[in-house]
């Protein structure tokens, strides 16, 4: 095999396990869907403290705070003063978007 061809295949089997981690992390990651929170909605809307299993959709939901602030539907929920309450007492930090 010549330098070149060598080189063209190194490079294509860098891209082929890149593309593969990159697929790999993506399913890993949990689906951003605010029916999800549900199980907050209790808290957040009212005076009860967030249950174990709002804490843990909270966590998984996090990586999309920001697309739900931004959505004007979900805003007033996700960036209230008491969904903001509801993620400190989970431990669960607030993005700035």
């Amino acid at each position: 095999m010549k330098k070149g061809a060598a080189a063209v295949w190194w490079v294509v089997a860098i891209v082929v396990v890149l593309a593969v981690a990159e697929v790999h992390e993506a399913a890993a990651a949990a689906p951003c869907n605010p029916v999800e929170l549900s199980p907050c909605l209790g808290a957040i809307s009212g005076s009860q403290p967030p249950s174990e299993e709002c804490c843990s959709k909270l966590k998984e939901q996090e990586p999309c705070f920001c697309d739900y602030i931004k959505n004007p539907i979900f805003k007033p929920y996700i960036d209230s003063p008491n969904a903001k309450k509801v993620a400190a007492t989970c431990g669960v930090a607030f993005p700035k978007c």
